[in-house]
């Protein structure tokens, strides 16, 4: 385990139907490689020792026997090997038969775990030569393979860094699966040992039903089915094998494949345990279920030295990719238009009133407007667009501006706070060549001041451009931009906010308005409150000044999302940005150690602009507003993040 994450293994071998040893075999070489390529644990299909169809072979003595014999080969065979397996094998017990999963790991077996569920319908006939785990008594210990055994349900599977539950096939299909009770005792991952076969449309239904208990039981999900080999006299099994994590597919296997498969990837349980402490529901109901069976492991595997993050890290979280960013975007907009169009109805405005300055956030809340308006059939005419050009102001943001305006149909007041900060800097007794806080602030207010004189004037409000990065870092001039009546961009990431923009350019507008916001869209990012060069080109560049929005908005996802602490946000970042994605930026160690520290002064400094934010609609997972999903004291202490950052490099 490392950095919170487990290297987890599902594995397909050949199987020989009741050639326990040939079978063994190929279990044995799978461990191997398996352990070579750093899994802590490993999981096989139901009745691997044997295979799955053996059918009344179940209820020969030799099979039986010699399946008891084969797995203390394995037993054996695991003395030397760094990772726990999950090997599937028959068992008799008080005179039945059970169909388990024999947990294992350096030559000892920590515990038999039976099959509850058993199919006997259609093409199944499980309970002509199994009995289920229900038919034994809680805490029930057999001699087995020369040890003494805890067997039954119920039992949840300890380490010093990870817990885990076993469910056997059918068990994942049951109404209440006993997954849901293990998560509830505490197991990080699920594993599970199957031998579904393959039937048209079959595996979409399974691919769902293993996504969807990882998301409801907030766990790792990991499944091992029957391949090749298997007898095929009446069935087919493909060699289904998948991992999952709280409602996402990590890694699956190739289907119908002749060869065997091992499927590996890593399960983040530092980030499904914090998953599991925010989520209150979580907690009210592991007090509805008995507590759990505890097996512990205390020699369990640890393989950091041989660990290699294999699973992709996505380093634009807020950001799909393909079909998905289109269906995005179009559920943000919505989500963002009738969050503005309820607040217009409620006040009784027939105008909103926006700050329009050629930039990306500004843009997206004109075209928020826009759409509002349109959806309650009110003529554009009442969103009025106020261009308010000052001492940084370059003639393309001026021009986009005053052109996307008319484009799209909408009111156009152009109002410069030339004079207005001129004679302000005069009250002051501030020096015009010093451009500092106070030169840049005072523009951001004079702004303001303009857009809520100007909504009182004309029985409107206005409607904020600022969004969710900005919010983080406080890049926002406090009761300047900061401040708005309805704020459509609070919970829009600036990463996504580009790409809002080109989906509307490209699915809403006129050719016209779409090369302008195409223009907007490769426009630096820029406040413009500092004089543009001898050019006319923007000298303030933003991303310059406070770092790159695509590394602070990974910052803030796994800040917000998952709580988690800046170490594993570097480890995260590093894989990342490593210059492995085409079309994707790398950055350095340093850099990124660099614009962490940055993100974190600036997160806890800023926290007081954040706890007066106005109305905004939550539109994503993350949000900053505090009356919901952030609420901290702006006085809090950053010591213990920005130490932590300091010896990140170390």
């Amino acid at each position: 385990m490392q950095q919170g994450f487990v290297k987890v293994a599902a594995a397909v071998p050949h199987v020989a139907v009741a050639d326990c040893k040939r079978n063994t075999q190929e279990i044995m070489s799978m461990l191997a490689r398996a352990e070579g390529m750093g899994a802590e644990v490993i999981v096989l299909p139901e009745l691997c020792i044997t295979a799955y169809t053996c059918q009344d072979l179940f209820q020969q003595q030799v099979l039986i026997q010699e399946a008891e014999a084969s797995l203390l080969k394995l037993l054996e065979f695991t003395h030397n090997l760094n990772i726990i397996a999950l090997v599937g094998v028959p068992m008799v017990h008080e005179g039945m038969l059970f169909n388990c999963a024999a947990v294992i790991s350096h030559g000892k077996m920590h515990g038999l775990v039976p099959k509850t569920y058993l199919p006997n319908y259609k093409e199944f006939y499980e309970q002509r030569w199994f009995a289920s785990a229900n038919c034994l008594p809680k805490g029930s210990i057999l001699k087995f393979c020369g040890q003494n055994v805890p067997i039954g349900a119920g039992m949840v599977f300890c380490t010093p860094h990870f817990n885990f539950g076993i469910e056997i096939c059918e068990d994942l299909w049951a109404v209440v699966p006993p997954s849901s009770q293990q998560a509830l005792g505490g197991a990080d991952i699920i594993f599970n040992l199957s031998a579904s076969n393959e039937l048209i449309g079959k595996t979409s239904y399974l691919h769902d039903l293993v996504r969807n208990q990882s998301a409801r039981c907030i766990s790792g999900y990991v499944y091992a089915g029957c391949g090749f080999g298997e007898s095929t006299q009446d069935l087919v099994f493909s060699g289904r094998a998948c991992i999952a994590e709280n409602g996402h597919m990590l890694a699956e296997s190739k289907r119908f494949s002749m060869d065997e498969q091992l499927v590996v990837s890593e399960i983040d349980v530092e980030r499904l345990r914090l998953e599991r402490m925010v989520n209150t529901s979580f907690t009210v109901a592991k007090q509805n279920i008995p507590s759990p069976i505890c097996i512990e492991i205390p020699d369990a595997p640890v393989q950091t030295e041989r660990f290699v993050l294999t699973r992709p890290v996505d380093a634009m979280p807020f950001v799909p990719m393909g079909r998905a960013l289109d269906e995005r975007c179009e559920e943000i907009l919505c989500i963002q238009s009738e969050g503005l169009a309820k607040r217009i109805k409620h006040t009784g405005a027939q105008t909103v009133v926006v700050g329009i300055s050629g930039g990306l956030d500004s843009t997206l809340a004109l075209l928020v407007c826009v759409h509002a308006f349109d959806r309650l059939g009110m003529n554009r005419r009442g969103i009025v667009g106020i261009t308010m050009p000052g001492f940084g102001t370059t003639d393309r943001t001026y021009t986009n501006a005053i052109q996307l305006m008319k484009g799209l149909g909408i009111t156009i007041r152009e109002i410069s706070i030339t004079d207005a900060c001129k004679l302000h800097f005069n009250d002051l007794g501030h020096d015009m060549g010093v451009h500092d806080v106070t030169y840049e602030n005072s523009q951001a207010r004079e702004r303001t001041q303009i857009l809520m004189d100007a909504a009182n004037q004309m029985n409107g409000f206005v409607v904020g451009t600022g969004d969710l990065s900005e919010l983080a870092l406080g890049w926002a001039t406090y009761n300047g931009d900061h401040m708005s009546m309805y704020a459509v961009n609070a919970s829009v990431p600036k990463t996504l906010v580009k790409h809002l923009v080109a989906w509307m350019a490209e699915n809403l507008a006129d050719e016209s308005s779409r090369t302008i916001l195409r223009d907007i869209i490769a426009t630096p990012i820029s406040p413009e409150l500092i004089p543009a060069d001898e050019n006319g080109d923007i000298v303030q560049k933003t991303e310059d000044l406070v770092g790159p929005y695509e590394l602070h908005d990974f910052f803030l996802y796994y800040t917000l999302r998952f709580g988690f602490r800046p170490g594993k946000i570097f480890y995260l970042a590093c894989r990342a940005f490593d210059g492995s994605r085409e079309g994707l930026k790398a950055y350095s160690g340093e850099t990124i150690k660099s614009w962490l520290t940055v993100f974190f002064r600036r997160f806890f400094t800023q926290q007081f602009k954040r706890s007066c934010l106005p109305d905004g609609p939550k539109v994503g997972s993350c949000s900053l507003s505090p009356r919901g999903d952030w609420r901290m004291p702006s006085d809090a202490c950053s010591t213990l993040w920005l130490d932590e950052c300091e010896h990140l490099m170390e």
